[in-house]
């Protein structure tokens, strides 16, 4: 597992992630609305209304509890968390890799691309058991959108991670992303850890993938290394320079 840190440019914005910054705000608030509710049978019936449960589609009545239509839930569970180690979690990765997005976009056209990626998430979910009447929660659909889209945008971009939770390393975007994307098709395959909707992820990242591509601003290129190596170069330390010795004798 990894947790990424920073990348290359923290805090050096051409313009201020807003939406992201936004977007974590209102994680963080609902988060701790549904921590406020006392009463477990409450929080629940708040859960299973605005979770994305894969048998619901097309029957709006088919949710206990239900009083939103099912097409609203493909966006809103996007927003409600199960713990603090899962909201950290999906938070972390949109700090660090939202606002290179957001910059590449624009502000209005992030926002539309972080829903749409949610919603590709819950299609994916959907997608591996339609009769499924476990109900979806959590960002991940739409945090693996932004994590696709930095990829095609970034791959060389150095980013501090820590590895297994502990090890502190820098490495291209290429690297962390890519074993974040195996990580996900092997516990899919290997069936591990059915508490967690893998295939959220990867509906999320293909969307995120493609949509970049049509969304990104006029003149942001694709796998722009260059510019990435460029970046490195200039956070880089200066090596000190001892000055030569003079012999006077």
């Amino acid at each position: 597992m990894v947790f990424p840190l920073y990348d290359n440019n923290p805090f050096t914005f051409k313009s201020p992630p807003y939406v992201s910054w936004g977007l974590i705000a209102a994680n963080v608030v609902i988060f701790l609305y549904t921590l406020s509710i006392g009463d477990s049978g409450s929080q629940t019936a708040v859960i299973l209304a605005l979770a994305f449960t894969p048998a619901g589609i097309g029957h709006h009545n088919a949710i206990l509890h239900a009083f939103l239509p099912w097409e609203f839930t493909l966006l809103s569970y996007a927003f409600l968390h199960a713990s603090w180690l899962h909201i950290i979690g999906n938070m972390a990765f949109l700090w660090v890799f939202g606002d290179d997005v957001e910059e590449a976009l624009g502000h209005l056209r992030f926002l539309i691309f972080y829903l749409l990626c949610a919603a590709a998430g819950a299609f994916g979910h959907w997608a591996s058991d339609p009769s499924s009447n476990l109900p979806l929660i959590g960002a991940s659909g739409a945090i693996a959108g932004i994590v696709g889209a930095y990829l095609l945008l970034h791959p060389c971009r150095k980013i501090w991670v820590l590895a297994f939770m502990r090890i502190p390393l820098k490495l291209a975007a290429e690297w962390v992303i890519g074993f974040w994307i195996a990580l996900q098709f092997i516990n899919i395959f290997a069936g591990t850890d059915k508490a967690v909707a893998w295939w959220t992820h990867i509906g999320g990242l293909i969307a995120g993938a493609l949509l970049v591509v049509f969304m990104r601003r006029p003149g942001v290129k694709l796998f722009d290394c260059d510019e990435d190596r460029l970046l490195e170069k200039q956070n880089s330390p200066t090596p000190k320079r001892w000055p030569k010795r003079v012999d006077t004798q």
